[in-house]
């Protein structure tokens, strides 16, 4: 498809136009969670995105509606998984209804209270550095305190409103 600039319009009123547009650029997925009572609490964040190395900073977009966020932010330490290619099933879990979040997933926790998806392609111990309101959701800046890498795993991809693997 070529674009031409007349085929540009002012549909920004349009949640679904800008829905689109916004999909069609892919991001990976994470699980953001913690324990909460003994038991895991968390959500799923496709807007992971690194922000520095010096200091070790990443961040995720939350919406403001969250009801979980408010039960993860103030945790000491917060798990991100960084969700693998086979973990589909993991990532609509995680953006489910809140009481089904953890069925049929495996986890374990942190001395100090995070929570970790297994099997994930990556695992970062954070504590909140920082929140942005940002229109209809918070820019949260986490400063990541240790880590753990699985170098061959694939990762999940959420691209078009939908979950998909990574194909060599």
């Amino acid at each position: 498809m070529v674009l031409h600039l007349a085929d540009l319009s002012d549909n920004l009123a349009d949640p679904r136009a800008l829905r689109d547009a916004y999909g069609s650029f892919p991001s990976g997925v994470v699980a953001v969670c913690r324990l909460l009572d003994g038991e895991p609490v968390g959500l799923a964040a496709s807007s992971f995105v690194s922000v520095s190395i010096d200091p070790p900073l990443v961040s995720v977009c939350v919406r403001n509606e969250s009801q979980t966020w408010p039960q993860v932010n103030t945790a000491p330490s917060i798990g991100l998984s960084v969700l693998a290619g086979h973990q589909h099933a993991h990532g609509r879990a995680l953006a489910g209804p809140a009481e089904k979040r953890f069925d049929d997933v495996r986890w374990h926790s942190s001395p100090t209270g995070a929570v970790f998806l297994a099997d994930a392609a990556a695992w970062l111990e954070c504590a909140v550095e920082q929140e942005i309101p940002a229109g209809d959701h918070h820019i949260v800046v986490l400063r990541i305190r240790s880590l753990a890498v699985d170098p061959g795993a694939e990762p999940l991809v959420f691209h078009a409103s939908r979950f998909r693997s990574l194909h060599s």
